[in-house]
């Protein structure tokens, strides 16, 4: 089978992951995806996979690996998420200190997330929350260089890395919506090339958070994040945050159910009736 990936270090590290899980020999096929040229058009999280999408389409794979928090709450016609692996650690992680709570006040924290930074700044407005750009190894040599006090990443991406040991799960924060969780897209109709990749629990969370998102309208510029964790009767508790970038306003949910999709819609109904288009500024 032909497997469509970006081409970074994690993307790849993914890729083999799935190739892997399939069994037998497959070709990873790289692809370089506007996100990977430098665009960044704000709200626009189909740079990360457009190009994927079109290979796709085009006959020119037969299914792509993503970080599931990278696509869209819509997919295009023609395309379907035909497996979620299980899920990775879907936690935030935070890296150079033991927890956000001993880090000295002004201490600088690198992010590129309007989420993170958001909860970030929510939860202790005397940090510097700063920008902080490139890929998983160059953020920890930033970090190692001394240009921050220290970072957050996703943990399940260090640990896909091998470098799971190098920061400390922030339970304080929300993640993003399908951090953690791997998207193995196909062609409508073809979903039986990799339906055997497909772990139940995870597929369900990966809904529900999704629909969170589709019903705010949110974007990656969004800062939203939706997490849902499997209860043992078999339901699902959803938590949900939306905040202002400056940390100034900000507003949480959390809702146990049982349908997937309407336990999102539902949670998304409540944050909206709570002030969060307000937080968003729409």
């Amino acid at each position: 089978m032909r497997i469509g990936t970006r081409g970074s270090a994690l993307a790849l590290a993914q890729a083999r992951q799935v190739a892997a899980l399939l069994g037998g020999s497959h070709e990873l096929v790289e692809v370089t995806t506007s996100g990977d040229r430098g665009a960044s058009d704000a709200g626009d999280k189909e740079r990360w996979v457009r190009e994927l999408d079109a290979a796709l389409l085009s006959g020119a794979v037969d299914c792509a690996v993503h970080s599931a928090k990278d696509v869209p709450s819509r997919v295009p016609e023609g395309i379907v998420i035909a497996a979620v692996p299980e899920r990775a650690d879907p936690r935030d992680a935070l890296c150079g200190a033991s927890a956000l709570a001993a880090l000295p006040a002004g201490a600088r924290v690198g992010t590129s997330s309007l989420r993170r930074t958001a909860q970030l700044r929510a939860l202790r407005e005397d940090l510097s929350v700063v920008d902080l750009r490139g890929n998983v190894d160059t953020r920890l040599r930033r970090l190692a260089d001394g240009d921050y006090d220290a970072i957050v990443l996703a943990a399940a991406g260090l640990e896909r890395l091998g470098r799971g040991n190098e920061g400390v799960a922030v339970e304080e924060l929300v993640p993003a919506a399908g951090q953690g969780c791997l998207a193995v897209t196909t062609r409508a109709g073809e979903e039986d090339l990799v339906s055997m990749l497909g772990h139940d629990a995870s597929r369900r969370a990966l809904l529900a958070e999704r629909a969170v998102v589709r019903a705010l309208d949110a974007d990656c510029h969004t800062p939203v994040g939706a997490h849902a964790s499997p209860l043992p009767g078999g339901g699902l508790t959803l938590r949900a945050f939306v905040g202002a970038p400056d940390g100034s306003a900000w507003v949480r949910d959390e809702l146990d159910g049982d349908a997937d999709e309407a336990l999102g819609a539902a949670v998304a109904e409540r944050l909206l009736s709570a002030g969060a288009r307000e937080v968003l500024g729409r």
